[in-house]
């Protein structure tokens, strides 16, 4: 029975294992793309600052925020994490 499910398992697997793979690759290009959008909204940030749109300073700091590698990008890498996770459970269930 153990076997069957096994068997059953394997496509899932795999399918796993690249989806991990294509994440943690779009993970990587997203930070570096947020990591530009961070700098873009800090410096527009100090703008309104100096222009005296105080509302507008703040709200482009938490868009920052949220673009920083403290924010979004983190979430992300932690579910990608977890997937780590998932993967390496699952293939030690076909290797046992």
């Amino acid at each position: 029975m153990r076997t069957i499910i096994k068997i059953i398992a394997a496509p899932f697997v795999l399918a796993l294992m690249l989806t991990v793979a294509v994440l943690s690759f779009l993970s990587c290009i997203a930070g570096a793309v947020c990591w530009l959008a961070c700098t873009v909204f800090v410096l527009l940030a100090a703008c309104a600052f100096f222009a005296g749109l105080h509302t507008g300073c703040i709200a482009m700091l938490v868009l920052a925020f949220l673009v920083s590698p403290f924010g979004l990008p983190a979430l992300g890498g932690w579910l990608v994490e977890r997937l780590y996770g998932v993967k390496y459970a699952a293939m030690d269930f076909m290797a046992s």
